[in-house]
């Protein structure tokens, strides 16, 4: 079962930070006085999301994780994320799934005038984030975003549909890049025998061997493909060119508070954290049309004037 759950893991691309990755590795394997699991459970973040569902408010009706105050519906976008759940989900992560269906319901429900996603995330598996993110920039209700702690990878791709992003001042966002694990055999294992993948003449690439250049490179081509995707998503959510996301947003690191705010990452420092951006978007007025739909009502004036003329 762990050699399988293990090889799930390398075969799957991740948006995640790296630290994070390899500690999932280490869990996969039971593995758990591994430095990068000690590491993690060291950083802080149990801590944070703790302090962050204090001032969540109550349970959403309808929601499974999704709470509201004060008009604000709160989605978590905590943990490693992951499109549904699994055996790595038990503690502490983020399944798409639900996370959809509590927006969902968040959007239905009479009560619910804003909706935030409180993120402190390091990422995840990539499968459904690009979904779950259209489904927050489609959203009829306000969509915003708020970084404690991390918003990295995945999960900045999916703050980045939302109409705005605040942060705490120490807070980190960014990480935008692909990565997949691999490993290579380079002695026999354990039980004396050495693992052989036999693949048929016309599919090379089935299993392309990453202890070759020619393997690496049909890797990389792949996970080459998703960023093109995670990058110009980027850049459509936050209203840059994906020029402006590859030389400003970090180059596959991660940015703090200030920072992010003049690299154009964000839109505020939130001085006073979650609690300040509840209160805000609690009492403030209904906001105007978000960028996308403010660019897309210009670009309809401009077609109607040239048919016009």
């Amino acid at each position: 079962m762990t050699a399988r759950v293990l090889a799930a893991i390398r075969s799957t691309p991740w948006a995640i930070l790296p630290e994070y990755l390899e500690a999932i590795e280490a869990i996969a394997m039971r593995a758990l006085d591994h430095p990068s699991v000690l590491k993690v459970a060291a950083d802080g973040h149990q801590e944070r999301i703790a302090a962050s569902l204090a001032v969540m408010g109550e349970r959403a009706a309808g929601t499974r994780t999704s709470t509201i105050r004060s008009g604000v519906g709160c989605i978590p976008i905590f943990g490693p994320i992951f499109p549904r759940s699994n055996l790595l989900t038990l503690s502490g992560a983020t399944t798409l799934d639900i996370a959809a269906a509590d927006l969902r319901a968040l959007q239905a429900s009479r009560d619910v005038r804003r909706i935030l996603l409180v993120v402190d995330s390091p990422g995840g598996v990539v499968d459904g984030v690009q979904q779950f993110a259209r489904m927050v920039a489609q959203s009829e209700k306000p969509v915003y975003a708020h970084v404690e702690g991390t918003g990295a990878s995945a999960a900045y791709w999916i703050a980045s549909a939302a109409r705005e992003i605040s942060i705490d001042p120490t807070a980190r966002v960014g990480s935008i890049g692909v990565v997949q694990s691999t490993s290579i055999q380079e002695a026999p294992d354990v039980n004396g025998r050495r693992h052989l993948d036999i693949v048929s003449s016309n599919a090379p690439n089935k299993r392309p061997d990453p202890a070759t250049e020619e393997g690496r490179a049909s890797l990389r081509e792949m996970i080459d493909a998703i960023e093109e995707i995670f990058i110009a998503d980027v850049a459509r959510g936050r209203g840059v060119t994906e020029a402006t996301v590859k030389r400003d947003f970090g180059a596959g690191g991660t940015k703090t508070g200030k920072q992010a705010k003049a690299a154009g990452m964000v839109d505020r420092v939130e001085a006073d954290g979650l609690e300040g951006a509840i209160r805000r978007l609690s009492t403030s007025a209904l906001p105007a049309a978000s960028r996308r739909t403010a660019a897309a009502r210009q670009l309809e004036v401009a077609r109607l004037r040239v048919h016009s003329n």
